[in-house]
């Protein structure tokens, strides 16, 4: 389950996923244009400032750290009326 947790800055939350696809999930979030950094605590920060960046967040997320499993589960739930 994709955790944020608030900072005193407006819009700036961290991210917690493991550290093994920290940069993954960085790049990717880098390419759809959402500001975001990794501090030396080994932390990632991302700036959401709208509904649609932390769709795109969560989205970006579960693709990377999600099992095929768990993603096919979630298409299959999007399909249902």
């Amino acid at each position: 389950m994709l955790k944020f947790h608030d900072l005193e800055i407006p819009g700036v939350q961290v991210v917690d996923i493991p550290i093994n696809d920290r940069w993954q999930v960085y790049y990717r979030l880098q390419e759809l244009q959402i500001q975001c950094w990794s501090p030396p605590d080994g932390s990632l920060k991302v700036d959401i400032r709208n509904d649609v960046d932390a769709i795109l967040v969560c989205s970006a997320v579960m693709h990377i750290t999600a099992t095929r499993q768990a993603l096919v589960e979630w298409l299959d739930q999007c399909w249902q009326p």
